[in-house]
């Protein structure tokens, strides 16, 4: 059920006041948000300006930066790994199939460090820049802003088998508490971090199984909304193109706000992971009630989403120099 408007802002005052506690003392892995104020103190508003830029052209841009980040962290921890182009005995993390053709805006962080360079050359790691990228990406769409925590380093590896176990539009619910819980995140982070999908583009290839082939039935999802059943199988159909692209929110592809759940809530989730966080059987007294208060109440989405946007941000952070670097170039090492 959703909150009412005081235990709204309750939750929501809890959450700034976690997140600034967080700013002020650290949290382990010697992650702060000051970790740049005194050897480049300009970090943030130097990739904001690209960002700024690379929008100008590209209206898409910032729903896939967040995704970046998102994948980057999933996999060996927020190290930047995602970035590294494959080399002679380690293929890139970019190649896999979770990534290969739908992951995008790596020139644009590529801008991002080249312009950092420029200014304080070899101090911001690629793994922070993904970290900075994603918050300023949610904030100039609408959405809220947060403390970034700071001080990654990039890793020396990539993980090419791990990123075929990213978290997949294909998942039901168990498997994706399974992949969340195996990195410490609950289900509040879960549908939290799933509201991403409020923003940004789909390509066909990836709603092809709610709408033909659910659970390997050979039929459409039957908790799908059949007038947008319907709109979907124009846009996607059965032997059409697979990268056509398609809007995650039909409503306001392009902002950041809780029109996810309330798309969720009248059964017009575009991906089987998304719709499964409210018609599963077993969202029922786990991630159903928490669809349920996001679809009533964006202030307690945009908090959530916030808090979860650091915890997912503290997934094994790099900070070890024996272990890791700040790289030059962030499709390789240096």
């Amino acid at each position: 059920m959703a909150s009412s408007s005081s235990s709204r802002s309750a939750a929501a005052a809890a959450v700034v006041l976690v997140v600034a506690a967080l700013c002020l003392h650290g949290v382990t892995a010697q992650l702060c948000a000051d970790y740049y104020d005194s050897t480049c103190p300009n970090a943030f508003d130097i990739v904001k300006r690209v960002l700024i830029n690379a929008h100008r052209s590209d209206t898409r841009i910032f729903a896939s930066l967040i995704r970046l980040h998102f994948h980057d962290c999933f996999v060996q921890g927020c190290d930047g790994s995602l970035l590294l182009d494959s080399l002679p005995g380690m293929p890139s993390e970019k190649t896999s199939a979770p990534n290969n053709g739908s992951a995008r805006g790596f020139n644009v962080v590529d801008a991002a460090k080249a312009a950092l360079e420029a200014a304080c050359p070899g101090v911001v790691s690629c793994a922070d820049i993904l970290a900075m990228a994603a918050e300023i990406s949610v904030e100039l769409s609408g959405g809220p802003s947060w403390c970034v925590l700071l001080g990654r380093l990039d890793s020396k590896t990539s993980d090419f088998n791990g990123s075929l176990d990213l978290p997949a539009p294909t998942d039901n619910l168990t498997v994706l508490q399974q992949k969340f819980n195996a990195l410490n995140l609950d289900d509040v982070d879960l549908v939290a971090l799933s509201g991403g999908h409020t923003f940004g583009r789909v390509q066909c290839q990836f709603i092809t199984d709610p709408l033909y082939n659910f659970s390997g039935t050979n039929m459409p999802d039957p908790t799908l909304d059949s007038a947008y059943r319907a709109f979907l199988t124009q846009r996607c159909p059965r032997n059409g193109n697979p990268t056509a692209l398609n809007n995650l929110d039909p409503t306001t592809p392009d902002t950041f706000d809780n029109h996810y759940y309330t798309n969720i809530e009248v059964n017009r989730g575009i991906l089987n992971s998304d719709q499964e966080l409210k018609s599963s059987p077993e969202a029922q007294g786990t991630t159903a009630p928490i669809v349920d208060q996001f679809a009533g109440s964006q202030d307690d989405f945009f908090a959530a989403f916030a808090q979860s946007m650091i915890n997912m941000g503290n997934i094994k952070p790099l900070t070890d120099p024996s272990q890791g670097e700040v790289r030059k170039n962030c499709r390789r090492l240096n």
